[in-house]
């Protein structure tokens, strides 16, 4: 009898296993892709409040994760400059750089890879013009990227018309560069990607109950529709996860 086709997903699994992979770019000698993309010289740059600067109201780790929902609904309250500051800092800050080779981070890696980078959907936060931007995690600062006042709708529309996208504070937009993570692992660095994001969000999560937000993980977005929003190629490139951040209502919190 003939064996039906794997499905895509049980092919991706089966194909991203050990035994199908072949030599890595790293064993073969090839230069390692840069650790963060270059900031576009023609567009503003704003300077966030270092880490040792901010101060945020301890919280413990068993409460934190006690708490932790997913939040739909938030307050009409901005973020603060510094409340952004932190958890652009919990989620991708640098906390040591290894020449070129590495980047040691708050968030795990697979092997300290750290294939993406985080754009940001702002909506409602103190000092900043609402529209795209970009962390550049090795100096800790932003670069405004797209000030199209429509921005907002068309990544609603794109993330399949949730509308709480749009009455949040900030959306974290997580960005894979898959070759990061390649270079090291081949085929096998896709899987990687994933795990990658999970971690990352999950940072977001907890350290938003100390700044007093709440946090909603998004997965259902049309790739290709937000990989042409955010200008990207889909392949080099693209979207792999996004998440809303607002201040908590706690009229109105609607968790899970």
């Amino acid at each position: 009898m003939e064996q039906a086709p794997l499905s895509t997903g049980r092919e991706f699994m089966e194909k991203t296993t050990y035994r199908y992979l072949s030599r890595s770019d790293q064993e073969k000698g090839l230069p390692q892709p840069s650790l963060e993309l270059p900031p576009d010289r023609n567009r503003p740059i704003i300077d966030l409040p270092g880490p040792e600067k901010l101060d945020v109201p301890p919280v413990d780790l068993r409460t934190a994760i006690e708490h932790r929902r997913s939040v739909r609904s938030y307050a009409r309250e901005p973020l603060t400059l510094a409340d952004l500051a932190f958890l652009l800092w919990c989620t991708q800050g640098i906390r040591r750089v290894s020449g070129t080779y590495a980047t040691f981070r708050t968030v795990p890696s697979a092997g300290a890879r750290h294939a993406f980078e985080t754009f940001l959907l702002i909506n409602d936060v103190e000092g900043l013009d609402q529209g795209l931007y970009r962390y550049l995690a090795l100096s800790h600062r932003l670069q405004q990227v797209n000030t199209d006042p429509s921005l907002h709708i068309r990544i609603a529309e794109a993330c399949l018309g949730q509308q709480f996208i749009m009455r949040c504070g900030v959306v974290f937009l997580w960005i894979a560069v898959p070759y990061r993570m390649t270079w090291r692992y081949g085929e096998r660095g896709y899987r990687e990607l994933h795990k990658d994001a999970g971690h990352v969000c999950q940072n977001l999560y907890l350290a938003a109950e100390a700044v007093g937000c709440g946090v909603c993980a998004v997965a259902a977005f049309d790739d290709d529709a937000m990989n042409a929003i955010l200008n990207l190629d889909g392949a080099e490139q693209f979207l792999i996860y996004l998440a809303t951040v607002g201040k908590r209502d706690p009229a109105g919190d609607k968790r899970d």
